[in-house]
């Protein structure tokens, strides 16, 4: 069975190794700055800061997930971003992503969220298989500077 729970500081070498694989997953390295930075921020627990969670099985971590509240200029209430979910390749298919997902989902209800989003790339069809049981596609597409 697997059990989520917020992240603690003891988490810290548990998260930077799921963070670092999942980032190597989208071909991506990132300064010990910004490492240090979300870590920081991930336990800050401040109003409007990320927030983490990560995935237990028989006391080995093998997940993560990051989220976010935000305001939202078509709503009163504000709604979740989940910016990144990750779950080790020997967990995968073990149920661990969904528990992840429906945490931050309970999450995003305890604080009054109507609405959870995330994005990911088209490439990542075993991902894209869970997120079609458990949300529904949107027609946008991102751009950025």
């Amino acid at each position: 069975m697997t059990l989520v729970r917020p992240l603690r500081p003891g988490d810290h070498a548990d998260w930077r190794r799921l963070w670092t694989r999942y980032l190597e997953f989208y071909r991506t390295e990132l300064s010990e700055e910004v490492y240090a930075a979300t870590w920081s921020r991930l336990l800050s627990g401040a109003p409007g800061e990320f927030r983490g969670l990560i995935a237990e099985r028989d006391g080995r971590a093998i997940g993560i997930a990051h989220f976010l509240f935000h305001r939202h200029c078509w709503r009163v209430e504000n709604v979740c971003y989940l910016q990144d979910l990750f779950v080790d390749a020997g967990a995968r298919g073990t149920g661990a992503g969904r528990a992840l997902i429906e945490a931050v989902y309970a999450a995003a209800d305890a604080e009054g969220c109507p609405a959870v989003w995330w994005l990911t790339q088209d490439f990542n069809h075993a991902a894209r298989r869970l997120y079609d049981r458990v949300g529904r596609p949107t027609p946008f597409v991102k751009y950025q500077r």
